[in-house]
């Protein structure tokens, strides 16, 4: 490399160090040009409306970038990414004993609530994990009904929710909604004998060092736990480290990595692909699978074939774990009901993957 050229390298990398506050050495192994040129497309808007990208392999925190007015500090909503924390405070409910197992059903913890469809009496944890409650309500394919601007319009989510009524017979069909996961919090709330927030801040988000957030309210005073929960991008990465580490967090064990293994498992194709959807050329689909509220998808283009496990909520809010490459990348955004709320797809398999060597490799 001649004397022009290092001094070309040495800036670019002074510019990207001071645009996400690391020091040079930390950054040694990654291909600043790429990430560099990643920043500029989203400040051009070439990438519209994402608000920050966070990078954290083998534990550090190698790239971190806000748009738009954001900053490390400002609280983003996560939306339907919050439906995998909540898959996780199941967990910890099951580690604990408050929870007997994911076949227990629903109406165990509404024993005043007297279902008019029998069907109903069928309905298990699991069933509402895999979104296979069997309601007639769907949020996904634009089949519809579409019933949580509904939900948010009555004074109770959690008995409008018990009301929805049937379609198909539970574990039959999957069919993405809202109400499915707020039964789930209250069944946790009723089961551990306190409110989502109080069991969540103590087993969960206290141990993490996650202190800054906000949650939604419904009208009973339930924490809402389909969405819609405020917090920082930083704290976002956290969680999705506490996955890729099978539960464990610095040393202390904070969900079972049994439960952890099984909620991420992702066996059930949902006839969707993210990568499809963010419109890229050259992508090699497939179908992403469903679990306990988690995604996962075969990632291919060009020599880049990985799979991701992710938690996604409506525009382009991402926690997204890549196991082959120790990796957790955080996205926030605001793409709300488009499909450039897949964009980040895109971001990470043209910019990000290439940028950083897999562990282990020369």
């Amino acid at each position: 490399m001649d004397i022009t050229s290092k001094l070309s390298h040495s800036l670019v990398l002074a510019v990207l160090s001071s645009l996400v506050f690391f020091p040079i050495q930390a950054i040694t192994q990654i291909d600043s040009l790429k990430l560099d040129t990643m920043h500029q497309l989203i400040e051009k808007g070439h990438y519209p409306n994402i608000h920050s990208v966070l990078v954290q392999q083998s534990g550090d925190l190698k790239y971190e970038a806000y748009f738009g007015g954001y900053t490390a500090d400002s609280l983003h909503d996560t939306r339907s990414a919050f439906k995998s924390v909540t898959s996780l405070l199941v967990g910890i409910a099951l580690d604990k004993g408050y929870i007997e197992s994911v076949d227990v059903p629903l109406l165990h913890f509404f024993p005043d609530f007297t279902p008019e469809d029998a069907r109903k009496k069928e309905i298990s944890l699991r069933h509402l994990l895999e979104m296979k409650g069997g309601f007639r309500v769907e949020e996904f394919y634009g089949i519809g009904p579409y019933l949580e601007d509904e939900m948010w319009e009555t004074d109770d989510w959690v008995k409008y929710s018990l009301e929805v009524p049937m379609k198909d017979t539970p574990g039959l069909n999957f069919s993405y909604n809202s109400c499915e996961p707020v039964l789930v919090g209250a069944a946790l709330s009723h089961a551990v004998g306190k409110s989502i927030m109080d069991f969540s801040e103590e087993h969960l988000f206290a141990p993490l060092g996650i202190k800054d957030y906000r949650w939604t309210i419904t009208p009973k005073g339930y924490g809402m736990t389909a969405g819609s929960f405020f917090m920082k991008p930083r704290d976002m990465v956290k969680l999705g480290e506490l996955v890729l580490r099978e539960g464990n967090w610095q040393g202390q064990s904070i969900i079972s990595s049994p439960w952890i293994n099984t909620s991420t498992r992702c066996l059930m194709p949902i006839d969707f692909s993210f990568v499809r959807y963010s419109r890229m050329d050259n992508a090699q689909v497939q179908s992403s699978r469903y679990g306990y509220y988690w995604y996962k998808e075969r990632l291919r283009y060009q020599d880049i074939d990985t799979v991701v496990l992710f938690a996604s909520g409506n525009g382009g809010q991402y926690i997204m774990i890549l196991p082959d490459w120790d990796m957790v990348v955080v996205f926030t955004g605001g793409n709300y009901s488009t499909w450039r709320g897949k964009l980040p797809l895109e971001i990470l398999l043209k910019f990000i993957l290439p940028s950083f060597e897999k562990p282990g490799k020369n």
